[in-house]
């Protein structure tokens, strides 16, 4: 049974005990402080649970704001993958601006080692990381 690691209106982090996996699903944009609780939790989850794997369902983001976007590449993806990140699908958002700053995170996290897939569809993304 998923165990919620955090939740609010504009945000749901979950892990899955059963395939490891830290999943977090946007509902509408995220305002910063609360973006970082959440996106910290999950880095605290896969580092608590001994996790490698996070599905991002970004489907309902819109561009980052330039302290978020800021945060996440210098910050939150260098911390996450020493916690234990390696693999990430990525569910893009339908929003073509959010689309383009997603653009760079993936790069950065190629880059630090982890092996990144892009999807537009969930349960393909799902289907992926169990693969794994």
């Amino acid at each position: 049974m998923a165990e919620i690691i955090f939740d609010s209106e504009y945000i749901t982090v979950v892990y899955h005990p059963d395939t490891k996996i830290v999943h977090h699903t946007i509902h509408k944009t995220v305002p910063f402080p609360i973006l970082t609780a959440a996106t910290d939790a999950g880095t605290e989850a896969l580092a608590r649970y001994g996790a490698s794997k996070w599905l991002s369902d970004d489907r309902k983001n819109t561009a980052l704001s330039p302290e978020s976007y800021e945060y996440a590449l210098s910050d939150w993806g260098v911390r996450t993958v020493k916690a234990g990140w390696k693999y990430w699908a990525l569910v893009v958002p339908e929003d073509l601006s959010g689309r383009l700053d997603m653009v760079r995170m993936v790069e950065l996290c190629y880059n630090l080692g982890v092996r990144v897939m892009v999807f537009t569809d969930l349960e393909k993304a799902e289907l992926w990381l169990k693969s794994l």
